[in-house]
């Protein structure tokens, strides 16, 4: 079981040094078992971390009505932030100490219309890990009905951590 946190001030977010001074899939499992905390964004939009494995990385989490559009849908940020989170935290798992990541580009395909509370897994699995670039997919799946409700791929660029 987890002891996640998600920052609530900018003292608890990771530094670079604890970025740079492990391998990626060292400071994903760090954040999982809550040594380290995860975004704010997580907390905002109502996710979790969930697993951590090389090269796969699931969120878990449901949207709630703060998260919905003026017709009452789920607003496709959400969906967007989900994906870009599990795809490129996958894509993080790869990286050797030393290394950091920035997402170059992502696209999303909703396949259908999440209710509101309905609790989801956001799964990105890596295709490519390269020098210099990552590529990964992710997809949203209902966790009680199995249904798709989003795919998504990415591209990110990996590079030496800066020197502070």
């Amino acid at each position: 079981m987890s002891r996640q946190f998600t920052a609530q001030t900018p003292e608890e977010l990771p530094t670079l040094a604890d970025l740079a001074g492990q391998s990626g899939l060292d400071f994903m499992r760090a954040m999982l078992e809550g040594r380290l905390s995860g975004p704010p964004i997580a907390g905002v939009m109502n996710y979790r971390l969930h697993a951590v494995e090389p090269g796969r990385v699931a969120f878990r989490g449901a949207p709630e009505f703060a998260h919905v559009n003026p017709m009452g849908g789920v607003h496709g940020g959400w969906y967007g932030t989900l994906l870009d989170s599990c795809m490129a935290c996958a894509v993080m798992t790869m990286l050797p100490k030393g290394r950091v990541y920035t997402t170059l580009e992502y696209k999303i395909n909703i396949t259908r219309a999440l209710p509101v509370d309905v609790e989801i897994e956001a799964l990105g699995v890596v295709s490519h890990a390269g020098r210099t670039t990552g590529v990964a997919e992710g997809t949203i799946r209902g966790l009680k009905d199995g249904k798709l409700y989003a795919t998504g791929s990415t591209t990110c660029l990996m590079m030496d951590a800066p020197q502070r």
